[in-house]
């Protein structure tokens, strides 16, 4: 019983859809992420006079870059919730609807 309904359920368009365009997106995000990340460091391995510049007071550049970087990480992580709340959802509920 149970191999029949996962046979069903892969072989449901939406359900391809659901996968193909979940990993596309989540693979963007984590490369954007991984841009960021790593271009944060490599700034701070090449070019640590840039980040050691004072911006007002005693805060130096690399505070608000690396705030921006962790706030880049929410943002990112907000957009795939949106995202997996909307589409990706309604896509869970049709294959659902399917298969009953």
């Amino acid at each position: 019983m149970q191999a029949d309904l996962a046979r069903k359920i892969r072989s449901n368009p939406d359900f391809v859809e659901l996968i193909a365009s979940r990993n596309r997106f989540s693979w963007t995000l984590a490369i954007l992420m991984l841009i960021i990340y790593y271009g944060f460091i490599l700034v701070v391995a090449f070019d640590k006079p840039l980040l050691g510049m004072k911006v007002g007071g005693g805060i130096t550049l690399a505070f608000p870059v690396g705030l921006g970087v962790i706030l880049s990480a929410i943002a990112l992580t907000g957009i795939y919730v949106l995202r997996a709340n909307g589409s990706y959802d309604e896509l869970t509920r049709r294959i659902v609807k399917g298969i009953r």
